[in-house]
């Protein structure tokens, strides 16, 4: 058993399918297939049912995940601590990303980490369980670093807040709601609402607000990213509610302030019982660096 196929198939099983689990690896997907079906044939035993449209996990594939993601986690950790004994900083950090980063430019971040840094391999992963897929990975150590959307955390992990600001409520100019100057939670009562996956922070924050304003608005639409949602609301589908930084990248909508305030947290996780690799401490400190006032 090769620490490269239980690398396919964690990317396989996380992403629910062979070509996206070899475009996260970076290989063809005639790689990442035979890769599973070597180990597959070494363990004698089925780990994913292949469907027509997407993978599942069997149970044993389900046991065997937990145990692939710690072994992978241990691997890196035992390369990682050589690290210091080197003339110049090297390693890799696996850093968890979300759609956004709010006022964190985080590719002119990571551009001036690498100036810094250059012999540090960075791996940027998404999930399609977002803030709480991430607090998960870093807690069982499949992630060293992760943004989220949050402000608390499973005891394993550590929160260092990045930076605040309001969700707006994004609507049409047309809209009935499109004219005022601020907006009550209540008043989206008997509105659709364009909302986003669960498990992601943001989904959280505005299931909280309705709860606490006493409302369910109706909200058919699940979607996995902001220009969705804006296009949803462009073409009278519904309003969405989403923080500051990306509502105004549509300068067609309107983004309206909300009361009572609902404030997205952007904060940065690591490992608060694991050790963590020094790549990943100069990482954690160039990204706080990135958001403390020039």
């Amino acid at each position: 058993m090769e620490l490269r196929q239980l690398e396919y198939f964690v990317a396989v099983a996380e992403e629910r399918s062979f070509s996206r689990g070899a475009e996260r690896a970076h290989v063809v997907q005639s790689a990442v297939s035979s890769a599973v079906a070597k180990l597959e044939r070494e363990l004698d035993i089925r780990l994913i049912d292949r469907g027509r449209h997407r993978v599942t996990l069997t149970p044993a594939g389900t046991a065997f995940l937990t145990e692939a993601r710690s072994t992978i986690a241990a691997a890196r950790r035992a390369r990682n601590s050589v690290a210091p004994y080197r003339e110049q900083l090297a390693g890799s950090v696996d850093l968890g990303t979300l759609m956004s980063s709010g006022p964190l430019d985080l590719p002119a971040a990571l551009g001036r980490f690498h100036a810094r840094y250059p012999l540090v391999s960075i791996r940027l992963h998404q999930s399609v369980a977002g803030t709480a897929g991430h607090l998960a990975a870093v807690a069982d150590g499949s992630l060293d670093v992760a943004l989220v959307a949050a402000t608390t955390a499973p005891a394993q992990v550590t929160l260092r807040p990045l930076a605040r600001e309001p969700l707006l409520l994004l609507c049409r100019p047309d809209h009935r709601l499109g004219d005022r100057g601020q907006v009550h939670l209540t008043d989206l009562a008997a509105e659709t609402v364009v909302r986003f996956a669960a498990g992601w922070g943001i989904r959280r924050q505005t299931d909280d607000a309705f709860a606490n304003a006493g409302i369910t608005p109706d909200a058919p639409y699940e979607v996995a990213d902001y220009d969705t949602a804006a296009g949803l609301v462009r073409n009278r589908l519904g309003i969405t509610l989403m923080p500051a930084t990306p509502a105004g990248h549509y300068p067609d909508l309107r983004a309206i302030p909300v009361t009572p305030t609902v404030t997205w947290t952007l904060a940065l996780a690591t490992a608060a019982q694991l050790p963590v690799p020094p790549a990943a401490v100069a990482m954690t400190d160039s990204l706080l660096d990135a958001c403390r006032p020039s």
